[in-house]
């Protein structure tokens, strides 16, 4: 799991059929993480806005986090931060 901040949307009107509803955004990791790709886009069914600082789960916690069990998602968001102030 890491923290990151919303740095957009990711509009997709062609996709896999089990993706179909799924709103999708990118994520960057804060602080930057060696081994992690940056940004990630990540499945949120939570409502995470642009600017917001969000948990990320990845692979299979992703898709049980999303109840997504059979959608090739490898990201996804499962939290919003209340505070924060620590990671600006």
């Amino acid at each position: 799991m890491i923290i990151g901040k919303v740095v957009g949307s990711v509009v997709s009107t062609r996709k896999n059929e089990r993706l179909i509803g799924s709103k999708f955004m990118i994520v960057e990791p804060v602080p930057a993480r060696p081994g992690f790709p940056n940004p990630v886009i990540a499945a949120d069914s939570i409502g995470a806005g642009v600017g917001e600082y969000v948990l990320v789960v990845f692979g299979g916690a992703a898709r049980l986090g999303t109840d997504m069990e059979n959608a090739p998602i490898d990201a996804a968001i499962v939290g919003i931060l209340d505070d924060p102030e620590d990671f600006r």
